[in-house]
């Protein structure tokens, strides 16, 4: 199928989501009020620094049902478009999977374009992710985390990111880091194909994506891991490009590797954070089955 991609209208009405959702500043505003709650009253280990760079911190929430051998890890990573929001906004996901038993821990990175003495792109963010996936791996543990049992959950552009590492070759990121160190990835809303935005005005000016970055952070043009688990959603109120984007990392990695491929009726592009964080919905259980697996 081939896309308009020099139609700027067109990937402006698939692309920018907040024009999609009228009242998106409410669920912005909301989240970061109820994550300050929540590191206000959980127990959490914040702005652990995973590298030397502005950006480079996380969040750490221990599980409040610490068992003997250690809890599954649900590390997140947020949305944005690689140049907007903040772990800080995001401390909200991490309750209702601590509640289960689960170590949760929230990333941030570097936002593009950075500035002309330290610019950010999409691959560096990329890198990024790895150094914070090794911290994990080596340090979870001293917070009741299980260092084998990693799951990365990542939203629109964390999508992105998410399976992105299950591509990475980790004996050449670090000393002692196993291959496996991610095998199981939710992405949701992901965007899989990076050449739809770097055609997207609104998107371009700040991310700068060229030919070469579309071919190097794509997970699509990847090719597909030789393990581990992918499970891709969107919702069905998003624009026809996230659910083509959702069901574009199936068809490129195999139903081996991308069992579950859903749309999610009645979610848009912000409300399916929220359906993450609610127990008993769909993408709560999908989440859950990852950790547990």
């Amino acid at each position: 199928m081939s896309l308009p991609l020099h139609d700027p209208a067109w990937l402006e009405r698939m692309y920018n989501n907040r024009a999609l959702v009228p009242d998106h500043m409410d669920y912005l505003q909301r989240w970061a009020q109820d994550s300050a709650q929540v590191r206000a009253n959980v127990p959490c280990v914040l702005d652990v620094a995973f590298g030397a760079e502005a950006g480079e911190t996380l969040d750490v929430f221990p599980s409040v049902r610490p068992g003997a051998a250690g809890a599954p890890v649900l590390v997140f990573i947020h949305g944005g478009y690689w140049r907007s929001l903040d772990k800080s906004d995001h401390s909200f996901i991490a309750p209702p999977f601590t509640q289960e038993g689960c170590c949760v821990v929230v990333v941030n990175y570097a936002l593009c374009p950075g500035t002309p003495e330290s610019p950010v792109t999409v691959p560096h963010i990329g890198r990024q992710m790895e150094a914070a996936l090794a911290w994990v791996w080596r340090n979870i543990a001293q917070h009741g985390g299980d260092p084998q049992r990693i799951t990365v959950a990542g939203h629109s552009a964390g999508g992105q990111l998410a399976a992105l590492l299950l591509t990475s070759v980790w004996s050449l990121i670090g000393n002692g880091l196993p291959d496996g160190l991610v095998r199981k990835v939710l992405s949701i809303s992901g965007v899989h194909d990076l050449e739809p935005v770097m055609y997207t005005p609104f998107l371009q000016q700040t991310l700068h994506l060229t030919e070469q970055q579309v071919l190097q952070a794509s997970p699509a043009r990847l090719q597909a891991p030789a393990q581990g688990l992918l499970y891709s959603v969107a919702g069905g109120d998003e624009s026809e490009e996230f659910a083509r984007q959702a069901r574009l990392i199936q068809e490129a990695w195999g139903t081996h590797i991308v069992p579950r491929c859903q749309i999610l009726p009645g979610l848009h592009h912000f409300s399916i954070v929220d359906a993450l964080a609610k127990p008993g919905h769909d993408l709560h259980h999908m989440a859950l089955n990852l950790l547990r697996a």
